[in-house]
């Protein structure tokens, strides 16, 4: 395991937990890898969008899968930096089954110099019956920092010059 990613599992739920909007809903860190993020947002009644059906809001999963979507967009970079949403569309398939814990997999597939490109899909226990798909791009705004051996230091992104 790189040095990084054993940095960003150290400190992946406070980067979660740190983010107040997340924090408020009950987002979790579930795990982390190279490009990979995955959250899950367990079942709270508070979180209801319609009380009839007693389905989760939208907004809600609509939170957990752009939380998902960054930070696989910073496990993609394989560099901490800040980041800002340069577009998300989220594809609604069904309601999420009440009761059940809704987790969100996301995956960068493309970083370019600047941008990274993920797809995320949110389910309530099976995969291949997603509650919500998802396809974002994410910006660096600031600079890159790498981390190697322990030791974090600023790095010029790729192509980069000074």
């Amino acid at each position: 395991m790189s040095a990084f990613i054993e940095k960003l599992w150290e400190i992946g739920p406070a980067l979660v937990d740190g983010t107040p909007h997340a924090r408020e809903l009950g987002v979790k860190f579930v795990a982390i890898d190279k490009g990979l993020a995955t959250l899950s947002l367990p079942y709270n009644v508070e979180l209801i969008g319609d009380p009839r059906s007693r389905v989760i809001a939208g907004g809600a999963v609509t939170t957990v899968l752009d939380q998902s979507c960054g930070l696989a967009a910073i496990a993609g970079f394989d560099g901490f930096a800040q980041l800002a949403t340069l577009s998300l569309r989220i594809d609604y398939q069904r309601s999420a089954t009440p009761g059940k814990t809704i987790i969100a997999e996301a995956v960068c597939y493309k970083t370019t110099r600047h941008v990274a490109f993920i797809r995320a899909t949110a389910h309530d226990g099976n995969p291949e019956d997603p509650v919500a798909t998802a396809q974002a791009a994410f910006m660096l705004t600031g600079p890159l920092y790498k981390v190697t051996d322990d030791v974090t230091n600023t790095g010029k992104t790729e192509g980069q010059t000074t």
